[in-house]
Order: structure tokens, then sequence, then C-alpha cells
């Protein structure tokens, strides 16, 4: 049995050796994990953000079969959510692309919009056979990105599902040892178990945040997206919506990077009246409604990381890991500030027995 080191340096010599070794343990164990650790990551947050419901559920009909009912039904929603909005991408935007192609053909509304255009530019040494020529190139490109898009979403559906089933077990562990998982992270961590067990709390309340104030927003924005484009008469709404609850993970911008191309090709193509409609509804639903009425009840005062630092997490994490990094940026952003936090009341208490 291996006890803890009794002050001889023999003894502080094995005891480093096997921190080491357990440090090495835990490198190989993430590089291990690497290729399936997003899925394990969105498990867990998914248990943080059920944990809730299993609990009412355990006073009804158990704990095991709550647990075993939580993780099913949050499988079955992310599985329709991600596959509803993956098909409506997909197949929407492949009509879509094929009905832009056909309306810049001679007979199209789009070609009458560019005849228009061609009278201004033409002032730039532009005609209108050049813009016409241009617009066609584009939209045939629109289509051919469409059938790309379908290859790649066919092609990752595979390990879409594998990385959905190892959220789901991953969930299942952390719903049923939560309490245990904690404590031996208390005993494994070089930290005070104090500290630890702040730490675990931090990345609860940060993955709850995360997914109600981002994806659970995205999905609210995209519903009222389809919504007014629908009443706009835009056509495949649910297309634009789909591409709407997509674009909410995009910092700064977000949402805007949808409404306002459509409501400007709405205004060009001569329906003035249904561009103000979408982009009213828009501003007042889409961003005002979801931004500063739903997120903030989702959350509930969750938040407390400043808006500038998460946008800047939001920012880096898509630069240095791609789309994962709108997920991990904020929550390793949180697990930072709160070490840093922690470190921080530690100084002032050496401080004050110091003085």
């Amino acid at each position: 049995m291996i006890t803890a080191p009794d002050g001889t340096p023999e003894s502080a010599r094995e005891y480093r050796a096997l921190a080491w070794t357990a440090a090495a343990s835990l490198a190989v164990i993430f590089w291990l994990i690497r290729p399936i650790g997003l899925g394990i990551l969105v498990g867990t947050l998914l248990a943080f953000l059920a944990q809730p419901a299993s609990t009412r559920l355990t006073h009804r009909i158990g704990a095991r079969w709550a647990v075993l009912a939580t993780v099913i039904g949050s499988g079955f929603a992310v599985a329709v959510t991600l596959g509803g909005l993956g098909w409506l991408l997909v197949s929407r935007g492949t009509v879509l692309a094929t009905r832009l192609v056909a309306a810049v053909g001679p007979q199209g509304f789009v070609d009458g919009v560019v005849s228009r255009a061609g009278d201004i530019t033409a002032r730039f040494g532009v005609s209108s056979d050049q813009l016409r020529e241009h617009v066609r190139g584009l939209a045939g490109d629109a289509a051919n990105s469409a059938e790309r898009i379908a290859a790649v979403v066919a092609s990752t559906t595979a390990s879409a599902l594998l990385g959905l089933l190892f959220a789901m077990l991953a969930m299942h562990y952390i719903l049923r040892n939560g309490e245990r998982i904690t404590q031996r992270l208390a005993d494994v961590v070089p930290l005070r178990p104090a500290y630890t067990v702040a730490l675990v709390a931090e990345f609860r309340r940060v993955g709850r945040a995360t997914l109600l104030g981002s994806v659970v927003t995205a999905i609210v924005q995209g519903g009222f997206a389809t919504i007014g484009f629908a009443i706009a008469g835009l056509p495949e709404p649910l297309f634009f919506g789909a591409a709407t609850a997509f674009a909410s993970f995009v910092p700064v911008v977000g949402v805007m990077l949808v409404i306002v191309p459509t409501t400007i090709g709405l205004a060009v193509s001569g329906h003035v009246g249904a561009a103000i409609v979408a982009l009213g509804w828009g501003l007042v639903f889409v961003v005002g409604v979801s931004d500063y009425v739903i997120r903030p009840r989702l959350v509930r005062g969750e938040e407390k990381v400043p808006s500038i630092v998460t946008l800047a997490a939001l920012l880096g994490g898509v630069e240095v890991l791609g789309l994962q990094g709108l997920l991990l940026g904020p929550v390793l952003m949180a697990l930072a500030i709160a070490v840093l936090r922690l470190y921080a009341a530690e100084t002032r208490a050496r401080r004050k027995l110091e003085a």
C-alpha cells in the first residue's frame, strides 16, 4: 500500500515521482479521448443542465430509472434538434439554390433587378451584360456549394452519431456518480479540497449558462426568425430560420448576418413592405425579445463573467479551436478566471496573516 510521504528524502522523492506519473497518465487519457472529447464534454454539460429534472423524477420512479429517462429524453431532443436543423439547411438550401439559378435566368426576377442596376453600374464601366454574367456565376457557385455542403453533412453523420453516443454515456455517468466524481477529483487534484469543489461548482455553473444562454437561445431565435420570414413572404423561410439559429453563435454580428441580407434582398426585388416587416420582426423578436428577455430568464443570474470577456473567449476559441471553440472558449475562460479568483482570495488571506 502506498502511504503519504513521511518527510524523509527517499519518501519525498518517491511521492514526486508518483505525482509526475499521475500527471503523465492524465495526459495519456486526454490524448486518447481527444477524438470523442467534444461528445464527452457535451454530455457532461447536458448532465449539469438536466440535473434538476432528474432529481424531480427520482422522487417518483427511483434514481436508476430517473437517470435513464433523462438521458433518453435528452438524447432524443438533441438528435431531433441537430438532425432537423441539418436537414433543413441541406434540403431547403438545395431547393433555394436551384430557385436562385432560375431567378437569374432571362425570365427571372433577379434578371430584371440586374438590368435596372446595370444602368447605374454602366457609369462605372460595368455593363448590364457583365453584371448579369457575374450574378449568374455567383448563383452557380451557390448551387455547387449547396451540393458540397450536403455531401459533407452526409459524410459526417456517422461521426455525429458516435459523438452523440458518447455524450449520452457521459451524461448517464455524471448523473449517476456526480458527487463521487467530485470527491475523487478532490483526492487527485493537488489543490485544497475546498478549492477543487469550488472549481467543479464553477464548471457546472458555466456549463449550464453556456447551454441555456447560447444553445437554447439560438433555437428560440431560429424559431422566431422562421415565423418572421414566413410572414414577410421570403422563399424557404425554414432554411433562413435554421441559418439564423447557427448564425446566433457568431460573435458580435450574430443573427444580423441573416436578417440584414434577407431584408436587402426583399427590398431590391421590389418587396419594400415585406423588407420592413422582416427587419422590424427581426429587431423586435429575434434580437430584442430573445437576447434581452428570454436569455436573461434562462440563465437567471448565472452569468458572472463580463460580456467583453465572454466575447473575447468566443473569438479566441473559434480562432484556436475552430467551431468547437464556440462551446469550449467560454467554459475554459470562466474556469481560468475562477482559478485566478481563488488565487487572489488565498493571497489576500496570506497577507492578512502576515500583517
